[in-house]
């Protein structure tokens, strides 16, 4: 149809290879946590995707209907489409919509007043305006707007679900039939779709390693959690039975982690104390002995005039 024939002059060759044929690197991403879904703002935001994405995203191994694109955790889309098929059943309609690059199934729920039909209002008339009718008229402007038939264009929004039969489907939560002669929201909706992939979609969502971490900055205690885990790693690897406090200083691991760059309120303060990344080092792996300390993990031997410490079994 000539729609059809303006979406695909509308999704330029670079977009829609990009948008439309990237399942196959999505297949070896990571599912990010659950607990980090709400820090993607797209989570909680109607996401403009294609249709065929919509079909090959991956379903979430944690929680039933999310979907995942570019490890963006995604259940509720916003799609516009021309209608190609219909279904009416008693309490519903089926719509099968399409985009331009795939066709999907909406399934939406008539409005409890339909089948209960129009009331009579009864009201005084106030200055010429009928209540009754005008709400008349809007009941009927709704269900006109409802009720499509096939070639119209349509709109919807409303999460994703899998069906019976492991079709994915739109269960829409608003729906209506879209007024576009002159082929302007169409237009307009095409040319915001691919801007929206390029800017949001298409960039992978990062999930934080910390939440105290701050464009590569850690904050101390943080810091000083992973020497601690990774100080208590290494004594178990290594089986050493005592050790000198001032010998961890040498130990590749514990260097290389303890020389990150910090980040805090407090960075004046901690600038004093560290003045350098040699400083910092020596005093985060002795504030580490001492929580392991503190832990039962090793003790300082008393009669050592060193700084030397048992490891305990």
């Amino acid at each position: 149809t000539n729609q059809h024939f303006i979406y695909l002059l509308l999704i330029p060759a670079g977009d829609c290879e990009g948008c439309l044929m990237q399942n196959e690197g999505k297949s070896s991403e990571e599912e990010p946590p659950s607990l980090h879904w709400g820090l993607d703002p797209i989570f909680s935001a109607f996401a403009r995707l294609y249709i065929k994405d919509i079909l090959q995203m991956k379903e979430s191994r944690q929680v039933p209907g999310i979907f995942f694109y570019k490890a963006h955790p995604i259940y509720k889309v916003d799609v516009l489409g021309t209608v190609v098929y219909k279904r009416e059943r008693e309490d519903f309609f089926c719509y099968g919509v399409d985009d331009g690059t795939g066709v999907i199934n909406c399934l939406c729920w008539k409005d409890e007043q339909w089948k209960e039909g129009t009331e009579t209002v009864k009201c005084t008339t106030l200055g010429g305006f009928h209540l009754a009718e005008q709400l008349q008229k809007l009941q009927q402007a709704q269900q006109t707007s409802s009720c499509l038939e096939i070639g119209d264009l349509f709109r919807a929004r409303g999460p994703i679900k899998t069906s019976r039969h492991r079709d994915r489907e739109i269960i829409a939560s608003t729906y209506y039939k879209v007024e576009d002669p002159v082929l302007a929201i169409q237009i307009s909706w095409m040319m915001e779709v691919p801007q929206l992939y390029r800017r949001f979609y298409d960039k992978p969502f990062q999930v934080p390693i910390t939440g105290s971490e701050v464009e590569g900055f850690q904050s101390l205690p943080g810091l000083l959690g992973q020497v601690c885990h990774t100080l208590k790693d290494f004594l178990r690897e290594t089986g050493m039975g005592s050790f000198h406090a001032h010998d961890l200083e040498t130990v590749d691991s514990l260097v290389s982690l303890a020389s990150r760059p910090l980040h805090s309120p407090s960075a004046q303060q901690e600038s004093a104390e560290m003045l350098s990344t040699s400083k910092q080092v020596h005093n985060l792996i002795r504030q580490a002995v001492q929580i392991l300390q503190q832990e039962g993990l090793v003790f300082r031997k008393v009669n050592s005039q060193e700084e030397v410490y048992q490891v305990t079994e």
